[in-house]
């Protein structure tokens, strides 16, 4: 008797699951489809090849400036996430001062956007004097996802059997050779989904962009100058309600984008564990 209610309890869990996971994905699917319904026929090859000024409206520089934002940022954030998880779990010592950093770490993480865009306003384009320029904006960015990346990465590294290390360890390898040729190449598809989550969220965000790298609609030539990411832009076309199609159809390009970058980190980082693992 009992174990027959145990299965229906299991029973009822699993189907409510499956109920649930339906659901958010049919919503996901209706989402993209009618994007991609109301903005795909508007993409055309001017619309992606040419500027955004009086006489076109174009989105190239977006795209590029989306890309070079993302470049940059990943730049500053991957090196200081991955050596900072790397620090907490290959050479600390567990206390008070380790919970404290995961503490603060957590709190960076719950923290909304407008705030980090505002703390990168007053920091980086008033007293560091940057201006609105796609430095001030990539390295507010790069802070915003650090928590991602070093809560991931962290997980994925304690993860890797003890067993593992400790076999290094007996050939005669050393930490950082273990480091190297052991624990990162097994951690590395935690360190890939944090890094293709962290890509999320950068080629998303808007609010922290708008307040740090401006709204230039031009390409941007050097880091100091100012540029307009495709959300930005996306949320400027939503705001002034001007032409819908246009706003359709930036974003199309905006959800193309993000699954191109997905799949290539995915691949890339396949290719590394590869090679890690040889």
């Amino acid at each position: 008797m009992m174990k027959h209610k145990k299965h229906k309890a299991d029973f009822m869990i699993i189907s409510f699951l499956w109920i649930v996971s339906l659901i958010i994905a049919g919503f996901l699917v209706w989402l993209i489809t009618h994007i991609f319904i109301n903005g795909i026929p508007h993409v055309t090859l001017d619309f992606l090849s040419s500027p955004n000024d009086t006489k076109h409206r174009g989105i190239l520089p977006m795209i590029l400036n989306t890309i070079f934002i993302i470049c940059l940022s990943l730049v500053f954030s991957i090196p200081t996430g991955i050596g900072t998880a790397l620090y907490m779990t290959e050479y600390s010592k567990q206390g008070r001062i380790i919970n404290i950093i995961r503490f603060s770490i957590e709190t960076l993480g719950g923290i909304p956007s407008i705030l980090y865009g505002l703390f990168g306003f007053i920091f980086f384009v008033k007293i560091l004097n940057f201006g609105f320029s796609i430095l001030a904006g990539s390295l507010t960015l790069s802070i915003m996802v650090l928590p991602t990346i070093i809560r991931t990465t962290e997980e994925s590294l304690k993860a890797v059997p003890a067993s593992y290390r400790e076999g290094s360890f007996a050939l005669g390898a050393t930490n950082l050779t273990t480091i190297k040729k052991v624990t990162l190449p097994c951690a590395m598809p935690g360190i890939i989904a944090a890094i293709i989550l962290s890509v999320g969220r950068i080629i998303g965000e808007s609010a922290a962009v708008y307040l740090t790298a401006g709204m230039g609609k031009n390409i941007a030539n050097s880091m100091m100058n100012s540029g307009r990411t495709l959300s930005v832009h996306l949320y400027i076309l939503a705001k002034e309600g001007i032409s819908f199609d246009e706003t359709y159809a930036t974003a199309s390009v905006l959800v193309i984008l993000i699954a191109f970058i997905n799949m290539t980190a995915s691949y890339l980082g396949n290719k590394i564990k590869k090679r890690g693992v040889k």
